[in-house]
C-alpha cells in the first residue's frame, strides 16, 4: 500500500488543478459569489539579516505605533466570500488585495480589525511609496473627490491626503460608492512594497473619516450570508530560510470555513459599545503558573489583525515574565519588552470570558534570538490613554486560532485550528497567492441598493464547483492510498 499523502498536500494539488483548469480566475466573478470566495492572505516576514540595532528600531516603532494607534485622536443579494491573505516579513504583517475604480485596478493592503479607515497611496505620492503601486483618481470613470482632507497618524509614521468615492470589491462582494482616502503625503517606512494601503476591519465609530467601512456596509446592506468575517493566519517567524512574502492564510466574509477548525466557535460578547473589537482579558497562565487577571476597563483588550504582537500594562507583563526563570526587562531600543533565556519554551494562555483558555505556541511567543542564549519575548508593556483599550492582543496570539468576528450580535469568537490550518504553518510547497479582479461581483451601495442579477446562476455554478472539488479530492484520495 503506498504512502497517504497528508490532507493539506491533497488540498494544495487540488488547488493547483483548479488553477490550470482556469477555475481560479473566476474565483471573484459573480458566478461563485453565493458559495462565499476566500481571501488568500500574505505574510510579511521580518528579514535574517537584521541586526540587534534593527530589532531594537522595529520594536520602538510597534510600540509607539500602538500607543498612537489607540490614543484616543481618532475617536470618535445575500453571499459570502474568501480572499487570500499574503505573510509578509515572517509574520510582521498580513495583507490582502482589493480593487478599486473603473476598470478595477488591485492594490494589497494590510487587513487591520483594529482600525476603520480605507487609503491607499496616490499617484502624487513619493516620499515613502517607493516601489509600490498608487492609485490614479483620473484613470477610474467612476471616481468622485469628496474635498475633504483626510490624516491619519501612527507612533512611526503618518498618512495624509484627501477623501474620494469610488467603486471597491473584494472577494466578490462591492460597494459602489465607498468612500477612501487617496493619500499623498506617507511617511517612510509606512508602506513596504508590495503593500499599497490599509484596509480598517474596525467599527465605523473609531474611523478618521466618520466614513462606514467596507466590512460594514456589506454587512448592514444585507450581502451576507452570515453577520460575520474571520482569519486563518499562518506562522512562519524563524523559519530558516523563509522569504519576505508567504502564504498567509485567509481572510472570509459572510461564513464560516470548517475546514479551517474543529469544535465549536467560543463567543463572547464586546463588553462595551461596539468601536475596537474589544474582549475582557479574564484568565492568564504563564508556564502552568496563574498570573492574577486585570479587572474593569484594564482588562479591556482590542483583537486587531493589525497588530503583530500583544501590548498590555507593565505590572501584569513584569507578572508575566516573573514567572520565566533568567527573564529581565530590556534597555535602550529594548525599553518595555522583556528578554528570556533562548533554552526556555515559553507557554502562555489567555482567557476572555468563554468556556476556554487559548495557548499561544512558544514558537510565537520567542520573536527572535538577539545572541546566542538572548531571545526577545512578544509580550511588552504600553500606555493606554483615556479610553483605549489596555490591553492590544495581535498576530503572535492571533496565529494560534480561527478567529471570527461577528457583527450582531457584536462579539469575537474563537476556535482551535484544524490540522489542515496547523499544516500550513511553514509550508515552503504553497505558492504566494496573487490578486484577481471579479469581472462581476455581487454589489452593494452605501444607499442601501443590492445587486441582485445573475443570482440564480451563480449559486448552481458554486454548487458545481464544490461537487467538482469533492469528487477531485475523493479521487486523489484512492489514488494515492
Amino acid at each position: 500500500m503506498r504512502n497517504q499523502l497528508p490532507s493539506y498536500l491533497f488540498t494544495s494539488l487540488v488547488l493547483h488543478w483548479l488553477q490550470r483548469s482556469g477555475v481560479n480566475a473566476a474565483l471573484g466573478s459573480q458566478k461563485l459569489v453565493s458559495v462565499g470566495q476566500t481571501m488568500t492572505l500574505m505574510k510579511r516576514n521580518p528579514s535574517a539579516d537584521w541586526t540587534v540595532e534593527d530589532w531594537g528600531t522595529w520594536a520602538q516603532n510597534e510600540r509607539k505605533t500602538l500607543e498612537m494607534k489607540y490614543g484616543g485622536g481618532h475617536h470618535r443579494k445575500r453571499s459570502s466570500g474568501t480572499n487570500a491573505i499574503v505573510n509578509q516579513n515572517g509574520d510582521s504583517s498580513y495583507y490582502g488585495s482589493l480593487a478599486i475604480g473603473t476598470p478595477p485596478v488591485s492594490y494589497n493592503v494590510i487587513l487591520d480589525t483594529g482600525s476603520a479607515d480605507l487609503w491607499v497611496a496616490g499617484q502624487g505620492c513619493s516620499a515613502g511609496c517607493e516601489g509600490i503601486s498608487s492609485f490614479n483618481p483620473s484613470d477610474s470613470s467612476s471616481f468622485h473627490n469628496d474635498s475633504n482632507t483626510f490624516s491619519i497618524t501612527y507612533g512611526s509614521g503618518q498618512a495624509a491626503g484627501y477623501l474620494g468615492q469610488d467603486v471597491v470589491q473584494m472577494a466578490g462582494f462591492q460597494v459602489s460608492n465607498q468612500v477612501f482616502a487617496v493619500c499623498d503625503q506617507v511617511s517612510s517606512g509606512l508602506l513596504s512594497s508590495p503593500v499599497s494601503g490599509l484596509l480598517g476591519l474596525g467599527f465605523e465609530t473609531i474611523a478618521s473619516s466618520k466614513a462606514t467601512p467596507f466590512w460594514e456596509t456589506l454587512v448592514t446592506e444585507g450581502a451576507w450570508d452570515q453577520p460575520v468575517m474571520s482569519f486563518h493566519l499562518t506562522r512562519y517567524l524563524n523559519v530558516s530560510d523563509v522569504e519576505s512574502l508567504e502564504p498567509g492564510g485567509s481572510f472570509t466574509m459572510g461564513f464560516l470555513n470548517d475546514s479551517l477548525y474543529t469544535g465549536d466557535i467560543d463567543y463572547v460578547d464586546l463588553p462595551v459599545e461596539a468601536s475596537y473589537w474589544i474582549l475582557p482579558i479574564t484568565g492568564i497562565t504563564v508556564q502552568n503558573n496563574s498570573v492574577p487577571a486585570p479587572s474593569g476597563q484594564a482588562a479591556y483588550a482590542a483583537i486587531d489583525t493589525g497588530t503583530t504582537l500583544v501590548g498590555g500594562p507593565s505590572d501584569v507583563i513584569s507578572q508575566i515574565f516573573d514567572q520565566i526563570p533568567g527573564s529581565s526587562p530590556g534597555s535602550g531600543s529594548f525599553e518595555s519588552y522583556y528578554t528570556y533565556p533562548c533554552d526556555t519554551d515559553v507557554t502562555i494562555e489567555l482567557s476572555f470570558g468563554g468556556s476556554q483558555s487559548w495557548a499561544i505556541s512558544p514558537a510565537d511567543f520567542r520573536l527572535t534570538r538577539l545572541t546566542r542564549d538572548t531571545c526577545l519575548g512578544a509580550f511588552f508593556e504600553i500606555t493606554s490613554k483615556g479610553s483605549a483599550p489596555s490591553w492590544i492582543v495581535g498576530d503572535t496570539f492571533l496565529k494560534n486560532v480561527y478567529s471570527v468576528f461577528r457583527y450582531s450580535p457584536a462579539s469575537v469568537g474563537f476556535a482551535q485550528l484544524s490540522s489542515l490550518a496547523i499544516g500550513l504553518n511553514g509550508n515552503k510547497s504553497i505558492p504566494v497567492p496573487t490578486p484577481t479582479v471579479g469581472s462581476s461581483p455581487a454589489s452593494v451601495s452605501a444607499t442601501g441598493t443590492i445587486g441582485v442579477s445573475g443570482t440564480k446562476a451563480s449559486t448552481s455554478h458554486t454548487h458545481l464547483l464544490t461537487h467538482v472539488m469533492a469528487l477531485l479530492i475523493v479521487a486523489l484520495g484512492t489514488i494515492l492510498i
